[in-house]
């Protein structure tokens, strides 16, 4: 009888040894990953960082000699947004005297195309040193590459990009060269609908009327924007930013005018105008070169 109840007790105890030491392995398996709670089986792993709705890439011409007003005017050749919009210069009409507004064209894109274009652009060597060379050519424009991502702002700068002469670079410099003409080619071409791009703000860059050419005189269009001439601008010139109702209304009065229009406000005053329609990062006359 005593070795019965001796030999049930033994058992019981090796029982609760042998509970004790599973409980114990369990534990020490989920402490060192071994196991993962309930709620964390099939978690999705973080993707990629997520996109700026702003600025991520652009291209614009800078330099070379254009007038003061041009210049202050100048559009940049293609400005990608991280929500997927592309904007673009159109084609131009080859007339004179040409129209008031410039033909902006914009796209949409999918964020994929997004990122796809920054990637081509760093492998294209807009984060790049390298040396690009430096052409014996007057006048010319610089092409600007701007490059924004979650590491920060690139800028590439290439002289004469679309004037260099081959004999006057190395190998690599031309290799280099090319690789950004192709990218701006890409940019600039990419396939998809485009339709004219409506500004919610418009810059008007000012200065008096001097008469025009006698040959091709222009009717006179009432100014419909924020009184003229605007805080200077240098060179001579003035700026006003027209917005809401102001720059809707400057768009319409726009359609019928061209470079060469008298616009005349209410006090007599007749006054040539550029106008330069603000992309969406800009404010108006505060973001013009």
């Amino acid at each position: 009888m005593t070795r019965r109840r001796t030999g049930r007790r033994s058992a019981a105890r090796a029982a609760g040894r042998a509970a004790a030491l599973v409980l114990l392995l369990t534990v020490a398996a989920c402490a060192s990953g071994g196991a993962a709670p309930s709620g964390d089986v099939g978690a999705p792993s973080s993707g990629p960082a997520p996109l700026p709705t702003g600025l991520v890439l652009q291209v614009a011409e800078t330099g070379g000699f254009p007038a003061p007003a041009e210049l202050a005017t100048r559009l940049p050749l293609v400005t990608v947004y991280g929500d997927g919009q592309v904007l673009t210069q159109g084609p131009r009409i080859a007339v004179w005297p040409a129209p008031a507004l410039p033909n902006v064209q914009v796209q949409e894109v999918d964020r994929a195309t997004v990122r796809d274009l920054l990637d081509r652009a760093v492998a294209a060597g807009v984060t790049g040193t390298g040396d690009l060379g430096q052409p014996p050519l007057a006048d010319a424009t610089t092409t600007r590459f701007t490059l924004v991502t979650e590491d920060g702002t690139a800028v590439r700068e290439v002289y004469a990009l679309a004037e260099t002469p081959d004999d006057a670079l190395t190998a690599e410099q031309r290799e280099a060269r090319g690789r950004l003409r192709d990218l701006l080619d890409e940019l600039t071409g990419l396939p998809g609908t485009t339709r004219p791009y409506v500004p919610q703000t418009v810059a008007a860059v000012v200065q008096p009327h001097t008469g025009g050419d006698p040959e091709l005189t222009q009717p006179d269009v009432a100014w419909p924007g924020p009184e003229l001439p605007g805080p200077p601008l240098g060179a001579g010139l003035t700026c006003v930013s027209a917005t809401g109702q102001q720059a809707a209304d400057v768009l319409a009065a726009a359609a019928s005018a061209n470079a060469l229009t008298p616009w005349v406000t209410p006090d007599g005053g007749r006054w040539s105008i550029v106008l330069r329609p603000a992309l969406p990062h800009e404010s108006g006359c505060a973001d013009l070169g």
